[in-house]
């Protein structure tokens, strides 16, 4: 099923990745992405080469990934996503599956975002990123770019529309010492954003 859903993702997107700053590795890493589609996670996911793929989990909003018997089979046994809790529980820190996929040495794909946005740039990044840096200093932090994945997958749509699509990875940034949570997002904000036009 799994090199079923990638030839299909292939076909209707192209599934280009480019790698400007740093080369696909099998190190480590988090890479953080802006977020325009459902489809965002299957197309970062198709981008990796296999080597990656293999140890690369993308978070995916539990509420809606789990609605059919469908959904919930083919992001657990294909994609082995991470579940995220959108609605926040007092008795629950929502980051903790994902601290715990890093504890155990998986690398992970963020949405900083926290929710598909539709303007021409992200929405601001929500604390998260920012608290994963601080948990996970040796981690490699990557941003990308998801190019026109929200056309083949509009919201409210059901039936895909072939297009051509990539995924631009940059260079690895890192917590700076001593950085302000809001400084630190605004400027892996600004990575995402600077490869759009690369």
């Amino acid at each position: 099923m799994a090199w079923f859903l990638l030839g299909l993702v292939r076909v209707l997107t192209g599934a280009q990745a480019r790698w400007y700053g740093c080369p696909p590795k099998a190190e480590q890493r988090i890479y953080f992405a802006n977020h325009q589609s459902h489809a965002d996670l299957v197309m970062i996911w198709a981008a990796l080469p296999q080597e990656l793929r293999s140890i690369t989990r993308a978070i995916a909003a539990k509420d809606y990934w789990t609605k059919t018997p469908f959904k919930q089979w083919i992001t657990t046994a294909v994609f082995n996503v991470i579940y995220v809790d959108r609605v926040r529980s007092s008795e629950q820190d929502p980051l903790e599956p994902l601290v715990e996929a890093l504890t155990h040495g998986d690398s992970v794909i963020l949405f900083p975002e926290g929710t598909r946005g539709h303007a021409d740039e992200p929405q601001s990044f929500k604390a998260g990123l920012y608290n994963l840096a601080q948990k996970f200093p040796h981690v490699v932090l990557v941003p990308a770019w998801i190019n026109n994945v929200q056309r083949v997958m509009p919201k409210g749509e059901v039936v895909p529309v072939p297009i051509l699509c990539s995924v631009t990875f940059g260079a690895p940034m890192q917590l700076g010492a001593g950085e302000e949570r809001r400084a630190f997002l605004d400027r892996a904000r600004q990575a995402v954003i600077a490869l759009r036009d690369l």
